[in-house]
């Protein structure tokens, strides 16, 4: 397995490919906006208060929607949206039943904090535990229904509430580089259905014989159709095209101005203690069930990002990977009961989707390449 040679991510990384020097497509694509000119921010805002001023005139009920998690991502996109310019939107939180106790208390305070009405919605715990259990066995991923619920609810919403416009936070393929800094690239229905869905919809979950889930169960899941999109004209627009992106200094500033909370002790499978704070799983099993597919986990994602943005050398990022990738999290127990499955199991299931592009059996122990590997080797 083939590292970068700039940050720490490895070739399998979802969408991301190595040019001639051994350097990641993220990598390249990041020094391409490192290269852009204060005008040219300058223009992005420009069209972004044009795109607003569009919006506005569309006299909806509410100035936007906001698909908000309570985490730093969400506060920052809503700050823009009412402290810099003034709209009142309404706030949208899939509920997936996962948050910390630090999520629920910055997901409830935003209400508060930014004078905003809050929608929270949540499926039924017991269709969730359901989907837990299906969606790892077909997948490999029990966290389907929180990426389901995030990108369909607020579209519903939009929809239902006749609100034109959504505003996301971050791009969601910035990992990979797909896009040049200068394309204007849209939430769209492809994206959520190839990149977080997975490729698999709400129908795909009632023909499993084991959990019985019916359509009424998935009413939540069921994305608007294309008719009833255009009719109130919906769009998603991502704040991360218009404004330069840095989650660090968003969750600094956030503490500050609003009392933001990051988490009190220490997730056990990265070094930050302010991301994906509304489930608990992203940081511990969900993660797992991504380094046992694929080599990799949140230390390398977080881990790639602080390298390039210079919070880190690739040497320090290489040793919080060492520490962290590898560890199986205390939550995958609290999982395992709250589903009530047996670990011989999961672990039967989970080694069933392990990419044999990284993983080989040696004396019965599943072991792969690692980065350290290929730095001490390239080093002799």
């Amino acid at each position: 397995m083939r590292y970068c040679k700039r940050c720490v991510y490895p070739e399998v990384a979802v969408n991301l490919y190595f040019d001639e020097d051994g350097i990641c497509s993220a990598c390249r694509t990041f020094e391409k906006f490192e290269a852009l000119t204060d005008d040219f921010w300058i223009e992005r805002k420009k069209k972004f208060e044009r795109l607003l001023e569009e919006a506005r005139r569309t006299k909806s009920i509410y100035d936007c929607i906001i698909p908000v998690s309570g985490g730093k991502d969400s506060y920052y996109q809503t700050h823009k949206m009412v402290t810099e310019y003034g709209l009142k939107p309404l706030l949208v939180t899939y509920h997936g039943n996962n948050f910390l106790t630090e999520g629920d208390y910055n997901r409830d305070r935003m209400r508060q904090v930014f004078d905003a009405d809050h929608l929270v919605f949540g499926p039924s715990v017991h269709v969730l535990k359901k989907l837990n259990r299906l969606c790892f066995r077909k997948m490999g991923d029990m966290n389907w229904h929180a990426h389901c619920g995030i990108f369909t609810v607020p579209i519903q919403m939009a929809v239902r509430f006749g609100v034109p416009l959504v505003i996301w936070g971050e791009t969601n393929w910035d990992i990979s580089g797909m896009y040049e800094p200068e394309d204007f690239v849209e939430f769209s229905a492809r994206v959520r259905h190839e990149h977080d869905l997975r490729g698999f919809e709400w129908y795909d979950m009632m023909n499993d014989s084991s959990e019985k889930l019916t359509e009424k169960d998935m009413l939540w899941a069921q994305y608007p159709s294309d008719e009833e999109i255009l009719k109130v004209g919906v769009r998603g627009l991502y704040v991360g095209n218009f404004f330069k992106w840095d989650p660090n200094w968003h969750a600094k500033m956030i503490q500050e101005r609003y009392g933001w909370k990051p988490i009190e002790g220490v997730f056990e499978r990265t070094y930050r203690s302010f991301s994906n704070l509304d489930d608990r799983y992203e940081n511990g099993a969900h993660d797992l069930l991504k380094y046992i597919k694929f080599g990799y986990g949140r230390a390398s994602d977080h881990g790639s990002k602080d390298i390039r943005m210079g919070y880190m050398t690739r040497e320090e990022g290489i040793e919080k990977i060492r520490k962290h990738d590898h560890i199986i999290p205390s939550d995958l127990d609290y999982w395992l009961e709250y589903v009530g499955m047996k670990k011989e199991l999961f672990w039967e299931i989970a080694n069933s989707f392990r990419d044999s592009r990284v993983w080989r059996q040696e004396d019965g122990v599943w072991v792969k390449d690692n980065i350290w590997d290929e730095v001490a080797s390239a080093a002799k």
